[in-house]
């Protein structure tokens, strides 16, 4: 409660960061993961036959450090003071042109997250609406229908938060959130590498009643 008696109820916590050294670390990133994929060419859609954070590869290590700090800081701003262990789930993601990923959610996870590599900036020019978002990702709310009562400049009135990724960007959410990646609409790849935080289970993870 702040001092006007304000009490701010189950909050979405959704972390947005620009990554050091990204300029650096993608294309050796990008190159890594194509090569993956011309080995296999369902890289995508597999994603758990390989856990691409458990290479031994400098790039690939660098980021793993980069996810590690994002989750510290994560748990940090909820105000979680005991010590969690986790584990790093990784799989590459090569949307090329009319791509996309359906509505869903990570289950057995605690936080997913996206690093973004390669985002493409030119797309087709193609006919009919002028609304698309390619290559976007939207976030939905979690709570069933309550935009309904929500009036002009409510903050619960958008039910969709949707996010234009940049190359070297990192997004970190509640694995229970839908989210939805829209169709590439490039001729150059949209290269991402996606994972979830498994946390090690601990009685301390346990709420005091």
């Amino acid at each position: 409660m702040n001092k006007d008696g304000v009490i701010e109820l189950w909050p979405t916590r959704l972390m947005q960061r620009e990554l050091p050294d990204a300029g650096n670390a993608n294309p050796v990133l990008s190159s890594l993961i194509l090569g993956m994929d011309a080995q296999a060419g369902d890289l995508t859609t597999d994603y758990r036959r390989v856990d691409i954070l458990g290479m031994e590869h400098p790039a690939v290590q660098w980021l793993k450090q980069c996810i590690n700090k994002t989750v510290i800081d994560y748990l940090h701003l909820q105000g979680q003071r005991y010590q969690a262990t986790w584990q790093l789930q990784g799989w590459a993601n090569i949307n090329r042109f009319g791509d996309y990923h359906d509505l869903h959610n990570h289950p057995h996870s605690y936080l997913s997250g996206t690093y973004y590599i390669n985002i493409p900036q030119r797309v087709e020019e193609l006919p009919g609406r002028s609304d698309r978002r390619p290559g976007a990702i939207s976030f939905y709310d979690p709570r069933p229908q309550a935009n309904m009562t929500a009036i002009r400049e409510d903050p619960q009135v958008e039910a969709e938060h949707t996010i234009q990724p940049q190359s070297g960007m990192l997004l970190l959410w509640p694995s229970f959130l839908h989210h939805f990646v829209h169709p590439n609409l490039s001729q150059e790849p949209r290269i991402s590498l996606s994972f979830n935080v498994v946390l090690n289970w601990s009685p301390d993870y346990l709420p005091q009643q």
